[in-house]
């Protein structure tokens, strides 16, 4: 039977931001929530992304919770296995199953303007309402498939990075891999020397730093179980080392060429072909794209049965792939490699706002939202890992963590507003906030590099990234200014007596 129920907040969503605002919202005394997941199990994009080789490159101890610190990561940087696990136990510890609901895809919200809360209709039949909603889908969640003529008729396997097909077996396979990201440089080195040809199709070759990973001694882990203070200062100087760096991606981007000459090394001690190395150098300044790192990815790419065609997938005749050059390469199977949808978050089309319009529509032109968290005519809406907070070369754990405070203090404000409220940024506030974020970005790498990347939307504008520290960004989210909001109560037209009902029900 459909399920209908009342929830003081909803969170969709139980990756990290999800999770972290579940675990937010219980140390603030609030434990009439739940957090919806349209899977069968917690993770986002650590459940998801399953592909051979797939770890992060951000250290272990920076990315996870400052107040789920664990002292046992078995690598510098961890695998998705190990980060799978560690959001599994934060779900354990901190008492959430209870609250999530698992296999509850949201189809839509809508926002109702007399009740003064959001409708929630789910894909196995649930209606929830709740007062306030957190979105904490995430930009990674949905895999952005390429519209390539011919594709839909190849005879082979085909799939995405983040809907790896386990049970199909590479072996002696011609395999293409589509794309050169963060995903394809790590399964790229897994699956070459099963493949019986791999080829890879590079638009834009990408600039690839050494990787610094190794084994967390047993005496590390430790010392960091017996002396918890030392996890914290090993967290805090990973952080301030990235903290350092902020400013020749965001003010000074001619300071990168040192580690250009740093990537470039790395390139040529595994790729001693010239006309090979001329394919993998890239053209633009180190940092435009997010700068990957791996230790194999080149030593795969100098391999005999390794191709590297550098353009695009432009069209697919039954199994041949033609690149944009006009390059023809046989295939068995296809992987995608091609990003989410970043600057068009799908679940913004399920957002029916006050207006009636979604929140798509409301972010037709661009997507922006004040302090990366509320848009305007959404109230009570808020977003974990809103427009412009992504981070080009630190932890985004420091930002969703940012992001709880200021859901702690929306909370606290509507508390202390008493009755039945709703805060709706207003529009000036959201456009003062944002034309800030865009005046900065001019000068930042991602906007001067000279590249195209997934940063930018449609339009080239930069709404993904926070041209700033994680500092800097704490500050402006330590707190919610309600100069910055409207204050909505229930309609007058509402009767006397329908309140009075409404109010003895709650």
């Amino acid at each position: 039977m459909a399920q209908h129920e009342h929830v003081r907040v909803a969170v969709i969503g139980s990756g990290f931001g999800g999770l972290g605002a579940a675990v937010r919202l219980r140390r603030e005394g609030i434990t009439d929530f739940l957090v919806l997941e349209r899977a069968d199990a917690v993770g986002g994009t650590w459940r998801d992304n399953s592909y051979p080789g797939c770890a992060c490159d951000v250290p272990s101890h920076l990315y996870s919770f400052s107040f789920a610190p664990n002292p046992d990561w078995p690598r510098t940087f961890s695998g998705q296995e190990h980060i799978r696990a560690y959001l599994e136990h934060v779900a354990d510890t901190f008492g959430l199953r209870p609250h999530i609901r698992l296999n509850h895809e949201v189809t839509v919200m809508r926002w109702d303007n007399d009740e003064l809360h959001w409708v929630i209709e789910t894909a196995n039949g649930s209606t929830i309402t709740a007062d306030t909603v957190v979105s904490a889908t995430g930009p990674l969640s949905d895999p952005k498939l390429p519209d390539i003529p011919g594709l839909a008729d190849f005879p082979g396997k085909v799939f995405h990075s983040a809907r790896w097909d386990h049970d199909y077996d590479l072996s002696g396979k011609r395999v293409a891999v589509i794309g050169t990201g963060a995903s394809a440089i790590q399964i790229v080195p897994e699956i070459q020397p099963k493949a019986g040809r791999l080829t890879l199709f590079q638009r834009t070759p990408p600039w690839v730093m050494p990787r610094m990973d190794r084994a967390i001694s047993g005496a590390e882990k430790w010392l960091h179980r017996a002396l918890p203070f030392t996890a914290t200062a090993r967290r805090g100087l990973l952080w301030g080392i990235r903290e350092l760096q902020v400013g020749a991606f965001t003010k000074h981007p001619n300071q990168l060429g040192l580690v250009e000459t740093i990537a470039k090394s790395n390139m040529a001690r595994a790729i001693k072909d010239p006309a090979l190395r001329a394919k993998l150098t890239p053209s633009y300044r180190i940092g435009c794209k997010r700068i990957l790192l791996s230790n194999a990815y080149y030593p795969a790419l100098a391999q005999p049965n390794v191709d590297v065609i550098t353009s695009g997938l432009s069209e697919v005749r039954g199994s041949t792939l033609v690149g944009s050059d006009g390059t023809e390469t046989e295939a068995d199977v296809i992987i995608l490699g091609t990003g989410f949808h970043v600057t068009d978050m799908p679940i913004a089309t399920r957002v029916v706002g006050a207006d009636g319009i979604t929140l798509a529509e409301s972010w037709k032109d661009e997507m922006q939202a004040l302090r990366g968290a509320t848009a305007a005519g959404f109230p009570n809406f808020m977003t974990i890992i809103g427009p412009n907070t992504g981070l080009g070369n630190s932890s985004m754990i420091l930002m969703i963590e940012s992001q709880l405070n200021y859901l702690a203090d929306y909370m606290r404000q509507l508390d202390v507003l008493g009755g039945r409220a709703a805060l709706d940024a207003r529009p000036a506030a959201v456009g003062a906030w944002n034309r800030r974020v865009q005046d900065r970005m001019r000068r930042t790498v991602w906007n001067t590099g000279g590249c195209t990347s997934w940063y930018l939307d449609d339009n080239g504008r930069n709404t993904t990234v926070w041209p700033g520290t994680t500092a800097e960004f704490r500050r402006a989210t330590r707190s919610v200014d309600l100069g910055e909001y409207d204050v909505v109560r229930p309609s007058v037209t509402r009767s006397a007596a329908q309140a009075v009902a409404e109010e003895a029900a709650r």
